[in-house]
């Protein structure tokens, strides 16, 4: 059984959202949370939003117990670039990329034991 929840198109680079998805991949979804709550970066309040998410739909959908769910995947994929045009000297411009990301967290219950 598998649950999953996706944010999309947010205003995160990718780069800084993978630093906290690598940090909560593998882990116990409790850990999980904790790793994210602590942490202040912006790319952990989104993570977090997006990980309490898939929790619900696998209780909700699946009728999961909490305490057995761990994080089996949890990816920040490249978005498309808002592209914005800055003025420089002599008539110019430089173009300005403010990256998007597509956020995807998958839990899974443990097996075994």
């Amino acid at each position: 059984m598998e649950a999953r929840a996706v944010t999309r198109y947010v205003r995160l680079s990718p780069h800084r959202g993978r630093l906290v998805a690598d940090a909560i991949r593998g882990k116990d979804v409790g850990e999980a949370l904790r790793i994210v709550s602590l942490s202040s970066t912006k790319g952990a309040r989104l993570l977090r939003k997006t990980l309490e998410s898939a929790i619900a739909n696998a209780e909700n959908n699946y009728g999961v117990d909490v305490d057995r769910l761990f994080v089996l995947r949890a990816m920040v994929d490249m978005g498309p670039s808002l592209r914005r045009v800055k003025p420089r000297a002599m008539g110019r411009a430089d173009i300005m990329r403010r990256p998007l990301s597509h956020i995807t967290i998958v839990v899974g219950e443990k097996r075994g034991n």
